[in-house]
């Protein structure tokens, strides 16, 4: 298996290398993006986080993305410069533009805005084309995360969605919509609802919504999509939204389910996953004969699988910036090969597809006043991505301090929402974007520094805890009116230290308390404005809005 799988590797392996030297001549067409060497007798098409982007976006890749343990210094934990020169990507190539960060509000000038369901609906309708029977998979955390996406309780994306008309699809944020309303849109679906670790939470048994697997026989071959859905849901979203339910990563029912469909026959087994990508290597590690991790949940973009064992490990993107295509030689019951492309939606250069531009409009067109109202301009590049802090959550931070009259302000350390380049007007559709969310109010309470302590500590051990199954999910909570040090290599509860009020320059006093707004408590009853408001009423009160570079985390350890 590993020699045929090196082999194809050498031979065909991943389309990259066609992409980049394309990057290199600074010339790209639809043609060009969709080329590829079909390959092998099954393909599969795969994208996840779309995150409610109905529309084109502009969306910085993260500059931060620190690994631990083994993990240190590998894929996805290499970004900038280094990435770059690790898949020799030329500067100011598209490539870089797509999967960079470097040089982003001048680059974005030039290549423009990425995704758009309508576009992804173009290269998935290409691909099935060339390879009829291709199995399109949705990685999950598709409804959740804009102005459309909140007011019709998902209804936008799942009508989108079906247009597309994927294959079977696995979760996330999805439960954040609550148990009644994600029952209703699961039962509604043509398409398969997957979840091997959905469980009842009274019986501890499989979930009878989310069956563990479908099987599908395509290229003469019988192929198991088993699904994953995120792990630590009762811990990093409400718990008291979807009591019915439990999950787990439950890698001992994974690998129970992989014998259970080779003993029904299946040829290949593919893992439809919403674990992260490091959870995703760990698993391929621990559970045997799976062929095929689709990986979604940390938003990485890589333009070759990582390859565990006899595993390919294949993330995808997010806010529809990419779809990737998996083609695969299935021979004699064990895969032979492979052959990859992540393809870059850029928007200006992949056509709408006319049916799903319609429905997108329809969609969006009861809303519209609200989406493009102006509430001001930024002169900074906002985003959001990594591991500490970005400039959306600084500008979030911002707001609570200053609509709430806090000393400290809470921001989750969330991955989703697209950026704004400078010049840009804000909408209330942007500001919905980096804050929709069923549990968005923004409290203001007392809180001593040494709970602020046991805060950071705990969401530091999510994060960086070497062994990627106590990983759970997120970035650094975000912090204003506080600074601190972080020590990545400590282990849990020695990780914080010198913790500092910005505004006196005085250090927390563990036994003092002091005024904290935040929001997206995971606690049920938590009361305050929704954060989208208190974000536009400061916004509106700036008119141009500048962030300043934040400096007030000092990372060492590395």
């Amino acid at each position: 298996m590993q020699v045929g799988m090196a082999a194809s590797a050498i031979v065909g392996g991943s389309g990259f290398g066609n992409w980049a030297r394309l990057a290199a001549q600074q010339r790209l067409s639809q043609d060009q993006l969709l080329e590829f060497d079909t390959y092998g007798n099954v393909s599969l098409i795969h994208i996840t986080d779309i995150h409610g982007q109905l529309k084109p976006i502009y969306f910085r890749e993260p500059s931060v993305n620190i690994g631990v343990g083994a993990n240190a210094g590998a894929v996805p934990h290499v970004t900038g410069a280094d990435f770059r020169k690790m898949y020799g990507i030329e500067d100011g190539s598209p490539s870089h533009y797509a999967l960079s960060s470097g040089d982003f509000s001048s680059l974005a000038q030039g290549y423009g805005r990425v995704g758009g369901l309508d576009r992804v609906a173009t290269v998935v309708k290409a691909i099935r084309a060339d390879r009829p029977d291709a199995i399109l998979l949705d990685g999950g955390d598709t409804w959740h995360g804009s102005y459309t996406t909140h007011m019709t309780q998902a209804q936008d994306m799942v009508n989108v969605m079906n247009a597309l008309a994927p294959d079977a699809m696995t979760f996330h944020w999805e439960f954040t919509l609550g148990t009644e309303r994600v029952t209703e849109l699961v039962e509604s679906l043509p398409f398969a609802a997957l979840g091997q670790n959905i469980f009842d939470s009274e019986w501890d048994e499989p979930s009878d919504l989310f069956p563990p697997y479908k099987m599908f026989e395509r290229g003469g071959t019988k192929i198991a999509v088993i699904g994953q859905a995120f792990p630590y849901m009762p811990i990093a979203n409400p718990g008291w939204m979807f009591p019915e339910f439990s999950f787990g990563i439950r890698d001992e029912n994974m690998a129970k389910m992989v014998e259970k469909v080779r003993a029904e026959g299946a040829e290949c087994v593919v893992v439809l996953s919403h674990n992260g990508f490091d959870v995703d290597k760990k698993m391929a590690s621990v559970v045997p004969g799976i062929d095929v991790i689709l990986s979604g949940h940390t938003h990485d973009a890589l333009p070759e699988p990582v390859v565990v064992g006899s595993t390919i490990v294949l993330p995808s993107g997010s806010n529809g910036k990419f779809v990737s295509r998996v083609d695969l030689d299935i021979r004699d019951g064990r895969m032979m090969g492979y052959r990859t492309k992540l393809i870059p939606i850029f928007s200006d250069v992949i056509a709408p597809d006319a049916e799903v531009a319609a429905i997108i409009d329809a969609e969006r067109a009861p809303y519209l006043p609200e989406l493009t109202e102006v509430l001001g301009r930024t002169d900074s590049l906002l985003y959001r991505r990594g591991n500490f802090n970005g400039t959306w959550d600084d500008l979030i931070c911002d707001a609570l301090l200053s609509e709430r009259d806090a000393q400290i302000a809470l921001s989750p350390g969330v991955r989703w929402g697209p950026s704004l380049v400078p010049g840009q007007d804000i909408t209330r559709e942007d500001v919905f974007g980096v804050t929709s969310m069923s549990y968005g109010q923004a409290y203001r309470s007392e809180m001593t520094g040494e709970f602020l302590k046991v805060i950071l500590e705990d969401v530091a051990d999510n994060i960086f805890n070497p062994d990627p199954y106590y990983q759970q999910g997120g970035d650094m909570v975000r912090t204003g009116g506080l600074g601190y040090r972080i020590d990545v290599s400590k282990p849990q509860g020695e990780r914080i230290s010198e913790m500092t009020l910005l505004a006196t320059g005085e250090r927390i006093d563990p036994s003092h308390s002091y005024v904290v707004a935040g929001w997206a408590s995971v606690n049920e009853g938590t009361e305050g404005p929704q954060i989208w408001d208190v974000v536009e009423n400061h916004i509106r009160k700036l008119g141009t809005v500048t962030v300043s570079e934040n400096n007030s985390v000092d990372v060492v350890g590395l």
